[in-house]
């Protein structure tokens, strides 16, 4: 099963009901997923923020969010010191380039919806 770096835009978008929560799963569907263990810190932002924005929709945004259990992603360590180099290099921040890094360490490619982070990983 191959693998694949998913990160929270990709799957904010999934979980969220985004519009191109679709394509995206599509992208992951039969693969094996592995993120950053901040993936969970940032999936809960954003059910935050639209919970903020949308009040009436709090309760279904806590189960999207529980949602990603289901996944079955494996949240892995990042090497600190690499990934604040490869931050400093793509100008990223540290949050993007820890995907970035997992990737390039994995040979994977990194699904995602971030277009400053996407622009990266091409040029990677």
């Amino acid at each position: 099963m191959a693998i694949k770096v998913v990160d929270a835009s990709a799957l904010a978008a999934l979980l969220f009901g985004e519009p191109e929560g679709e394509a995206i799963a599509d992208q992951l569907d039969g693969h094996r997923l592995i993120a950053p263990r901040l993936l969970a810190f940032e999936l809960a932002n954003v059910c935050l923020m639209k919970g903020r924005r949308h009040p009436g929709q709090q309760k279904a945004l806590l189960a999207a969010f529980r949602l990603r259990d289901r996944l079955a992603i494996e949240e892995v360590t990042v090497e600190h010191g690499e990934m604040i180099a490869l931050a400093l290099t793509a100008k990223l921040t540290t949050y993007d380039a820890s995907y970035l890094w997992l990737a390039q360490k994995l040979k994977s490619e990194l699904v995602t919806l971030d277009k400053e982070l996407k622009l990266a990983t091409q040029n990677s």
